[in-house]
């Protein structure tokens, strides 16, 4: 059986972070949540929640992380990607 490469169009990692960064930010706020509950709820510094939602790509999480942050916020975690 051949195979043959496919041409994919990616976006970057960076911007992949910067797009969870501003998703979490936006169903928090939607949730009514602060960062300091969001920390909280998840077992993470509130420092951490700070610098995920406003440095824009420089801090990515994990994705047990994304996943409790998914499930306090109640929304699907691939809205963190769009």
């Amino acid at each position: 059986m051949a195979t043959f490469s496919r041409e994919y169009s990616f976006i970057s990692e960076e911007q992949i972070k910067c797009n969870i960064a501003m998703n979490v930010k936006k169903y928090r706020q939607l949730a009514k949540i602060t960062q300091e509950q969001l920390a909280v709820d998840i077992g993470v510094s509130t420092d951490f929640i700070k610098k995920l939602e406003n440095k824009m790509g420089e801090v990515g999480c994990s994705n047990y992380t994304l996943y409790k942050i998914a499930k306090v916020l109640n929304t699907k975690i691939d809205n963190f990607f769009k």
